[in-house]
């Protein structure tokens, strides 16, 4: 499947398409972070993004192919969480396309206001994040509208650019822990390591309460698991993605599972040491690089800050607790 992977000219064309919106977000190497883990820590700041995570860049690249083909649709209709919706948003509005997008009962307040600012229309419908994707494509077809995945090819070739800016910048780096919600994330991690020829290795992060991911890499195949996660939203699948599992499978080093505890953790110790807001998925790679710290003396540790959008009220919550 690595033929779903975007190559070195794939991701350089498509950092043109991102950089007509944003310049290149920074890395740094933060020192009470390398402290802390016992490690050369170096931060990719996605939160600093214009919608204050990673996915606006592979939006900006999937409806830019839609264009160059020919086949902007008068509406795209999408599901979410809360980051690619707003990404969705974001590039659907670039375009004149009108969106709409579909998230479970009870998401994020904020994130929900943010998809609004941007011209979507939001509805609210399921449980989860399965049922609200189910329930969009239900529409799409109903409404002969155009369905936008969470997972595809176009999306991968826009999100693989700031694996490639951070390979680039730091290529030093021996490990990088990656967050996997439906799996755009890390398939970009890899596609830019192959790209670059880079011998990085790649870990990849799932919730310990959204383990469709683990457990599916661990089988060989799809196996769906219940979702609990209070707070890592970014990574609430049930359902893993056949396509980006059959890309992580051969290629990462290994999984990672942490608990909604090590990630609130994580949070509170990023907010600390950078002073810089994490989501719950945002802060899972440095939650995932604490558990395994004894590995990684001596080593440059690549993070991806992939979001900064929390709800306040939860925030609060999380600097208020004690470690």
């Amino acid at each position: 499947m690595t033929d779903l992977l975007p190559s070195l000219a794939d991701i350089e064309a498509a950092a043109e398409v991102v950089y007509r919106d944003f310049a290149p977000t920074p890395q740094y190497r933060w020192g009470l972070l390398s402290e802390r883990l016992g490690a050369d820590c170096w931060l990719k700041h996605e939160n600093h993004t214009p919608v204050g995570a990673f996915k606006i860049r592979g939006g900006l690249t999937y409806f830019d192919q839609l264009a160059r083909r020919g086949q902007l649709p008068r509406e795209a209709v999408s599901a979410t969480r809360g980051n690619h919706g707003q990404s969705m948003g974001w590039a659907a509005r670039r375009h004149g396309v009108a969106c709409t997008i579909v998230v479970p009962r009870g998401n994020s307040v904020e994130k929900n206001a943010a998809m609004r600012a941007l011209g979507v229309t939001l509805i609210e419908h399921g449980d989860d994040f399965q049922e609200a994707r189910e329930h969009a494509m239900r529409l799409a077809q109903e409404r002969g509208a155009h369905m936008v995945p969470s997972f595809h090819p176009d999306l991968l070739r826009g999100v693989a650019t700031y694996w490639w800016e951070f390979l680039r910048a730091v290529p030093q780096l021996d490990v990088a822990y990656v967050p996997i919600g439906q799996g755009s994330g890390a398939c970009s991690a890899i596609a830019a390591k192959r790209a670059l020829g880079h011998g990085v290795r790649i870990v990849g992060v799932v919730s310990r309460h959204a383990t469709t991911y683990a457990d599916s890499i661990a089988a060989g195949r799809v196996i769906e698991a219940p979702v609990t996660t209070q707070l890592a939203d970014g990574m609430a699948c049930r359902v893993a993605d056949q396509a980006a599992l059959d890309i992580l499978r051969p290629h990462l080093d290994h999984v990672v599972q942490v608990s909604d505890a090590e990630v609130a953790a994580a949070m509170r110790h990023l907010f600390t040491d950078t002073h810089n807001v994490a989501e719950g998925a945002g802060a899972a790679a440095f939650a995932a690089a604490l558990q395994e710290k004894d590995r990684l003396a001596g080593q440059a540790v690549g993070l991806a800050l992939t979001g900064g959008n929390v709800d306040a009220p939860v925030f609060a919550g999380v600097l208020g607790a004690r470690d």
